[in-house]
Protein backbone atom coordinates (compact mmCIF):
# COMPACT_ATOMS: atom_id res chain seq x y z
CA UNK A 1 0.00 0.00 0.00
CA UNK A 2 3.18 2.29 0.50
CA UNK A 3 4.20 1.60 -2.86
CA UNK A 4 1.20 3.47 -4.23
CA UNK A 5 1.00 6.08 -2.12
CA UNK A 6 5.57 6.82 -3.46
CA UNK A 7 4.01 6.52 -6.96
CA UNK A 8 0.95 8.81 -6.08
CA UNK A 9 -2.03 6.62 -6.93
CA UNK A 10 -5.30 7.51 -5.81
CA UNK A 11 -7.42 5.48 -3.22
CA UNK A 12 -9.50 3.77 -6.53
CA UNK A 13 -6.28 2.97 -8.34
CA UNK A 14 -5.04 1.42 -5.53
CA UNK A 15 -7.79 -0.49 -4.77
CA UNK A 16 -8.44 -1.56 -8.38
CA UNK A 17 -4.43 -2.06 -8.88
CA UNK A 18 -2.47 -3.26 -5.39
CA UNK A 19 -5.59 -4.28 -3.32
CA UNK A 20 -7.64 -6.25 -4.77
CA UNK A 21 -5.53 -8.28 -7.27
CA UNK A 22 -3.36 -9.46 -4.10
CA UNK A 23 -6.88 -10.54 -1.83
CA UNK A 24 -8.03 -12.52 -5.29
CA UNK A 25 -6.47 -15.64 -4.04
CA UNK A 26 -7.83 -15.32 -0.73
CA UNK A 27 -11.25 -14.49 -1.95
CA UNK A 28 -11.41 -17.65 -4.08
CA UNK A 29 -10.44 -20.03 -1.72
CA UNK A 30 -13.01 -19.15 0.65
CA UNK A 31 -15.58 -19.83 -2.14
CA UNK A 32 -14.12 -22.81 -2.84
CA UNK A 33 -14.51 -24.17 0.99
CA UNK A 34 -17.33 -22.49 1.40
CA UNK A 35 -18.66 -24.83 -1.90
CA UNK A 36 -16.82 -27.69 -0.14
CA UNK A 37 -19.13 -27.19 2.72
CA UNK A 38 -22.32 -27.15 1.36
CA UNK A 39 -22.04 -30.25 -0.89
CA UNK A 40 -20.81 -31.82 2.47
CA UNK A 41 -23.97 -30.64 3.96
CA UNK A 42 -25.97 -32.27 1.33
CA UNK A 43 -26.41 -35.40 2.70
CA UNK A 44 -27.21 -33.55 6.40
CA UNK A 45 -30.48 -31.44 4.11
CA UNK A 46 -31.82 -34.36 3.38
CA UNK A 47 -32.93 -35.60 6.31
CA UNK A 48 -34.95 -32.68 7.21
CA UNK A 49 -36.85 -32.97 3.58
CA UNK A 50 -34.53 -31.34 1.34
CA UNK A 51 -34.52 -33.00 -2.00
CA UNK A 52 -31.44 -34.03 -4.65
CA UNK A 53 -28.47 -36.17 -4.78
CA UNK A 54 -28.62 -35.86 -0.95
CA UNK A 55 -31.78 -37.50 -0.89
CA UNK A 56 -30.92 -40.91 -3.01
CA UNK A 57 -27.76 -40.78 -0.78
CA UNK A 58 -30.32 -41.01 2.43
CA UNK A 59 -32.53 -43.32 1.38
CA UNK A 60 -30.05 -45.41 0.04
CA UNK A 61 -28.73 -45.56 3.90
CA UNK A 62 -31.91 -46.08 5.41
CA UNK A 63 -32.78 -49.07 2.88
CA UNK A 64 -29.30 -50.67 3.54
CA UNK A 65 -28.55 -50.53 -1.07
CA UNK A 66 -25.05 -50.09 -0.72
CA UNK A 67 -24.60 -50.02 -4.32
CA UNK A 68 -27.06 -46.98 -4.62
CA UNK A 69 -25.67 -45.04 -1.73
CA UNK A 70 -22.09 -45.44 -2.93
CA UNK A 71 -23.19 -44.44 -6.51
CA UNK A 72 -25.03 -41.12 -5.15
CA UNK A 73 -22.25 -40.60 -2.72
CA UNK A 74 -20.03 -40.79 -5.46
CA UNK A 75 -22.07 -38.44 -7.42
CA UNK A 76 -21.69 -36.05 -4.47
CA UNK A 77 -17.77 -36.50 -4.47
CA UNK A 78 -17.24 -36.22 -7.97
CA UNK A 79 -19.22 -32.86 -8.38
CA UNK A 80 -16.76 -31.75 -5.12
CA UNK A 81 -13.99 -32.57 -7.04
CA UNK A 82 -14.99 -31.19 -10.49
CA UNK A 83 -15.84 -27.40 -8.19
CA UNK A 84 -12.32 -27.31 -6.53
CA UNK A 85 -10.65 -28.07 -9.92
CA UNK A 86 -12.93 -25.51 -11.40
CA UNK A 87 -12.29 -23.04 -8.63
CA UNK A 88 -8.41 -23.75 -8.00
CA UNK A 89 -7.87 -23.02 -12.27
CA UNK A 90 -9.63 -19.60 -11.34
CA UNK A 91 -7.66 -18.73 -8.81
CA UNK A 92 -4.33 -19.75 -10.63
CA UNK A 93 -5.30 -18.01 -13.49
CA UNK A 94 -5.31 -14.78 -11.59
Amino acid sequence: MKVGEAFGADRWQMMKEILLPLSVPSILAGVNQTTMMALAMVIICSMIGAGGVGYNVLIAINRLEVERGFEAGFVVVDLAIVIDRLTQGITQRW
